[in-house]
């Protein structure tokens, strides 16, 4: 079964988000009713001809080494070339640098359907939408002249170079040495963990790279950053010579086989020639530009897979003929979709799916509000949104769809452990989607950390009155109320859990660290429900003369579903967070 754009979900969510209200901020007042449609059936249609047939082949035919050099999966390079021949790559990026200066928000509607069709191949443009960001907001005017039109348009890509073998996550580790030279700096080093850090779909990759310089202090404090180019650029803005960056070999993973996550060699014949980009020793603040991206585009794969998964699983459940359901009248045996755990599972992903979407789609709103509003408080409150909500939509949206797609597996029973249907592949896909960028523990502590312990509280304070009040207007609808309830019950108890992290760092600052991944899902889950409370206040406008095949109504049942059946684990996550901390630190380390 291949993937089919859920174009009627994607647009009632952009709704939802405010994607009208964004389109008159300034500078997005392209971005009209008429031309969204258009680019939304046109950009499916892509996502669906084109991306998602070669899913199931790079899964098979993944990328491999050939004679030292890095061979893509078949169709990958013609796919690649429609998205640049169509603009695809600039939908959100300035029009200064030949994009389209559309909203983030329709930018990230769009990726959805990339990575649904095809995780693997769209982490490509997702990464050098990333390095655009990065050399966009700190780099200078000529090296923005030089790089940002070719990889907007997609002619170049992009990849960022954090950690190494002996850093991983600790990128105060880092060894990659930059020898200041009379025309630039002599880059010298070994990086990991390259996504499509080397291909031939195009002439020329931009690479983003941390390393030190000779005088650098030690620590995250000495880490400055660098493009460095695949292929030195001339005077005339073109690829020339190969720059001395070479892939010593690529990684065999568990899933995305179709992406080339290379381990990249730098200066192997004397350094890599690099510019320095903004000012020395600050190449890790100006790296979380594109890892915010990056994090918050790893959330939406959590989506993304999780529609890939579900759709394959519904497909499957109404085709699948066994048994007899419960309450069925019939004589002859009927589809699986019938039976009423199967359609609890079914739901159930479901409802999660919309509410992770929801959530994605609200935080891309309130980035382009951050951006474009012409108020200074407004933008500044969009921004605390957009930092408080960043962690959990990457945490909570990656580990939900990895359930989900487990969840799809399931319902194909016997034949979702095997290879041939295909949900294996999904699952298989989604387990990195936890790791990279951050790991769930690494999300979690930055939401403790940074965004909870650090400001005492208010960007979650802020966040909280808002889901408040949100409860307090659908507790006045009949047809609403239930969600209301369950929406401020959960929110009291997200409040109690922060309160109560904010405290215990005081008395012991490893207590909140130890329950910050059951608050970072007792956070997701109450996000989720106000995303999908939002809409089902949405859907109540239209009545049932404007309902005609109820796919308003089935909005509303399953913010219900979700408040009956998902909403209800925020209850254990919060006492795990209230009692669980000190219990671990009472299991010596010696019997672990």
């Amino acid at each position: 079964m291949t993937y089919v754009v859920p174009l009627r979900d994607i647009k009632l969510a952009l709704d939802t988000a405010g994607l009208g209200q964004i389109a008159s901020l300034p500078g997005f007042e392209e971005a009209g009713a008429d031309m969204v449609d258009s680019i939304l059936v046109e950009a499916a249609k892509v996502a669906d001809n084109t991306i998602a047939p070669l899913n199931r082949v790079g899964d098979t035919q993944g990328a491999r080494m050939v004679d030292g050099k890095v061979v893509v999966s078949p169709g990958w390079t013609e796919a690649w070339r429609t998205l640049v021949e169509g603009g695809w790559n600039g939908v959100a990026a300035s029009a200064e640098h030949g994009g389209m200066g559309l909203p983030e928000l329709l930018g990230f509607a769009i990726s959805e359907m990339w990575q649904s069709a095809n995780m693997a191949f769209a982490l490509c443009p997702m990464l050098t939408q990333g390095a655009v960001n990065a050399i966009r907001l700190y780099g200078s005017e000529a090296q923005q002249a030089r790089y940002l039109p070719k990889m907007v348009s997609g002619e170049w890509t992009g990849t960022m170079n954090l950690t190494e073998p002996q850093a991983g996550s600790d990128l105060a580790a880092v060894r990659t040495r930059a020898l200041p030279v009379a025309d630039g700096y002599r880059i010298s080093g070994s990086k990991i963990f390259i996504t499509y850090g080397d291909h031939e779909m195009t002439d020329n990759i931009v690479h983003l790279v941390l390393a030190r310089l000779p005088d650098a202090p030690p620590g995250v404090k000495g880490i400055s950053l660098f493009v460095v180019p695949k292929r030195l650029v001339d005077g005339d803005g073109n690829s020339g010579a190969p720059n001395d960056v070479s892939c010593a070999s690529l990684e065999h993973k568990l899933g995305i086989h179709g992406s080339p996550t290379a381990v990249l060699a730098f200066g192997e014949k004397g350094g890599a020639l690099g510019e320095l980009v903004g000012e020395p020793n600050r190449g890790l603040e100006y790296m979380f530009a594109m890892m915010n991206h990056a994090r918050l585009n790893v959330g939406l794969q959590g989506l993304a897979i999780a529609v890939r998964a579900y759709q394959q699983a519904v497909a499957y459940a109404r085709a699948r003929v066994q048994g007899k359901p419960v309450g069925h009248t019939g004589d002859a045996k009927a589809a699986i979709i019938g039976h009423p755990d199967v359609r609890r599972m079914l739901v159930g992903m479901k409802a999660r799916i919309e509410a992770m979407r929801g959530l994605l789609y609200e935080v891309a709103a309130a980035h382009d509000v951050a951006h474009a509003h012409p108020d200074a408080d407004a933008r500044a409150a969009a921004q605390r949104k957009v930092d408080l909500l960043t962690p959990i939509a990457k945490g909570w949206c990656t580990e939900t769809g990895n359930a989900i797609a487990s969840d799809g597996v399931q319902v194909h029973g016997g034949m979702g452990y095997v290879e041939e249907t295909g949900a294996a592949q999904h699952f298989r896909d989604a387990r990195i989607t936890t790791i990279y960028e951050g790991t769930t523990g690494i999300q979690a502590n930055d939401l403790i950390g940074r965004k909870l312990i650090r400001d005492k509280g208010q960007a979650m304070g802020e966040f909280l009155d808002t889901v408040a009040a949100a409860a307090a207007e659908l507790r006045q609808d009949t047809r609403l109320g239930a969600i209301g309830e369950g929406l401020l019950a959960a929110a009291d108890k997200v409040r109690d859990a922060a309160d109560w992290s904010v405290a215990a760092a005081a008395r012991d600052p490893r207590l909140p660290y130890a329950a910050a991944v059951p608050f970072l899902h007792l956070a997701g889950l109450l996000a989720g429900a106000h995303a999908l409370a939002r809409m089902a206040r949405t859907s109540a406008a239209f009545g049932p003369d404007e309902d005609g095949d109820g796919y308003y109504a089935a909005r509303i049942a399953l913010a219900d579903v979700y408040v009956a059946h998902i909403l209800p684990q925020a209850a254990g996550h919060w006492a795990a967070v209230r009692y669980g901390s000190e219990p671990l630190f009472a299991v010596p380390e010696a019997h672990l």
